[in-house]
Parts: C-alpha cells; structure tokens; sequence
C-alpha cells in the first residue's frame, strides 16, 4: 500500500492506495507547531480507523508547500510507518514538462494536480484548485505545464472581510437564495459566492481566449470544488482527490 500525504496551508490531506485504488482519505489541519510525534499519533490511529495495518503501507509520497512541516512528516513515516518517503520537488520525474520562466517556484500542488489531470483527461486542461489560494492552470495536450494564475482563496476573503469589518459575522460558504441579498448574511454570501465565481470564470475566459486549442476541458478540485461547480456552468468535471491520484501516478513513475 502507499500512503500520499499532501501538506497545504490550511489542510493535510492523506490517501491510501492499493493497487492504484484509494482505499481511504482523510484531512487534518495543518499546523506547523505539531511535531512527527504529534501528527504520528494521529495517522496511526485514522489508520487503524479504517482497517489498515501499519505493516501493509510499504510506501509513501509527500507534496508540501509547508516547508517547516516537510522534515516532521518525513519523519513520521521513517519512524513511525518503516518507509523512506518520495518527497515531490525538483528532479523527481513527474511526467510533465515545466514551460515556465522559473519551473523551481511552481508549487509542488500545481505540478501534482498537472500530472494528475493529464493522465486522467486528454486534450488542453485548465485546473481550478480551490484551496487556501485558488490556482488556475493550464496543461497542454502533450503534457506541458504552460502556467497559471494564483488568487486568494474564497476563505481568506471571508476571512479577510470578517477580521477587517467589525460588524461583519463569519459566514457558511454557500450560495444564497438570490444575488440580492435580504439580510446581512446572504448579502455577503452574494459577494463572496457569486463574486468570487465571476472572478474565476473571467480568468478561464480570458484564458480560453490566449490558448490555440480546439477543445479544453476545464477541471475543479479542492474543498470548495463541489459547491463551486453548481453554479458554474463553465466547470466542465470535478475530481475530488486529483492531488492524491497525481501522487500515487508520480510516485509510480519514480518508484
């Protein structure tokens, strides 16, 4: 079996494969203050939740873009699963070419989620990612990485309009019964939904217009994928677990 473990900012997200197959997912909040000891004790027992013994997992892969916590999650696995772990960062084959100014700065998540998405769909791919910042990438028909853009996730927007308004709640992220809001809370679900969702359409739109492609298919990940794509009508699949099936497909391409 092996165990992918991708490390974000707001999130650790954990799979388990065997045989290609995800067995078991899992989040836990990523907090860089935690040692190997600490997230140890909580990987073993969501483990042991789902039935898999510690034996079983030979394997395992980490993407981060945490670097503080990097070292402890490796160290988790040495000490506490028995495997040296891949770690995904330049000069691990990926199965992709990096057309960028600098490929050493495109986040660990994005190459992932690239690799993931060509392997899974042909043709051009546009990615949304909706995590603690939304990237949008593009992958080319033949698998070149071409670039993106980064915006705040819908979170920390919430977040941000909470902290810095003082009468303003903290909100459950979904869409309202209407963009003209009746109430202070839908009035800012309005904002923050139907707002953040013309900011992302716009930036495919404008990326559809500079790419010489036939057909491109635009694919969702991330927390908020699923409820995102309700409304976006310009959300053509959404792939929950994209990031783990990169990890798996770049773990078996290095293996």
């Amino acid at each position: 079996m092996l165990l992918a473990i991708d490390i974000g900012n707001t999130t650790l997200t954990s799979g388990v494969f065997s045989d290609g197959d995800l067995q078991a997912t899992w989040r836990l909040s990523t907090d860089a203050q935690r040692t190997s000891t600490e997230y140890g004790i909580q990987v073993l027992s969501i483990l042991k939740q789902n039935d898999i013994s510690i034996p079983s997992i030979e394997h395992a892969v980490i993407s981060s873009v945490v670097p503080p916590l990097t070292a402890p999650i490796q160290q988790l696995c040495r000490e506490q699963l028995g495997c040296d772990p891949l770690v995904i960062e330049p000069g691990v084959r990926t199965g992709i070419r990096i057309l960028t100014d600098n490929p050493k700065e495109v986040g660990a998540d994005r190459i992932v989620n690239a690799a993931a998405a060509h392997q899974l769909h042909t043709g051009t791919k546009i990615i949304i990612d909706f995590g603690t910042a939304t990237t949008i990438d593009v992958v080319s028909g033949d698998g070149d990485y071409v670039g993106g853009s980064i915006a705040p996730g819908i979170e920390v927007s919430m977040e941000a309009l909470h902290s810095r308004a003082a009468k303003l709640p903290r909100i459950e992220l979904k869409f309202p019964p209407s963009a003209v809001g009746k109430n202070t809370i839908h009035a800012m679900q309005s904002g923050l939904m139907f707002g953040y969702m013309g900011l992302i359409e716009g930036i495919v739109k404008r990326m559809l217009k500079e790419l010489d492609s036939v057909s491109t298919q635009v694919i969702a990940t991330g927390g908020l994928a699923s409820i995102i794509s309700v409304e976006a009508d310009f959300i053509d699949v959404v792939e929950n677990d994209l990031t783990l099936y990169g990890m798996h497909y770049i773990h078996t391409l290095n293996k």
